[in-house]
């Protein structure tokens, strides 16, 4: 083993809960955020390897905050476009999990190489960064750098291309049982299940990683 691969959003990120905080931002009722969110979020996961450079995820924004005016529409009828856009912005907020350093930690101290192989626009690298997590990684992949999401093998590809291995020398972790482990395994590597919510993951915790390695 040379190299661990890791997911980003429900591996080594959460987000807090995006409704409330549009809620308060714009005084409309929080299930009404939530739903505008949900909408938001099934458009973005359909398209967000569309924002692989700067101009292009801008775009992505863009449409993504017209999806979001759309479902308030009828609680905000007067919401400017700018508004909805920068308080959905702002309502878009990740942090590490408490488990993610101290696991990255150890298992830098054993020589393995770390890169961060995720389903993620081109900010993906500025969210490991504002997360604290950069420097204890050696490289991020986002899906939209390679132009294709998980479970293709493009992101793997690219990842091992940082960790500089073979697939058979290195092991993926993440929360999806069809992108990352079904993903890891086409592509030859072995992959761990993490299900923070204790079900039928191989962990719970990353603080379970370095052990069973």
């Amino acid at each position: 083993m040379r190299a661990v691969l890791l997911d980003s959003f429900g591996t080594l990120v959460s987000m807090e809960p995006p409704g409330a905080l549009l809620a308060a931002r714009l005084g409309v009722p929080v299930e009404r955020a939530e739903a505008a969110f949900r909408a938001e979020i099934a458009y973005y996961v359909e398209h967000h390897v569309e924002g692989s450079d700067e101009r292009s995820l801008d775009d992505l924004r863009d449409r993504c905050a017209r999806v979001i005016r759309n479902e308030l529409r009828n609680d905000a009828p007067l919401l400017e476009f700018r508004a909805a856009r920068d308080a959905m912005l702002d309502s878009i907020r990740f942090d590490a999990y408490p488990d993610a350093a101290p696991a990255l930690q150890e298992l830098r101290e054993r020589g393995l190489r770390l890169v961060v192989a995720s389903n993620w626009d081109c900010s993906l690298h500025q969210v490991i960064e504002r997360t604290g997590l950069r420097d204890l990684v050696d490289g991020v992949v986002a899906s939209a750098d390679v132009g294709a999401d998980k479970p293709a093998p493009a992101v793997f590809e690219a990842a091992l291309a940082i960790a500089g291995c073979s697939p058979a020398e290195a092991l993926h972790v993440g929360d999806s049982p069809s992108k990352d482990v079904a993903g890891a395994r086409a592509a030859g590597l072995r992959a761990v299940l993490i299900d923070r919510d204790g079900g039928s993951g191989d962990i719970a915790s990353l603080a379970e990683l370095p052990r069973i390695l």
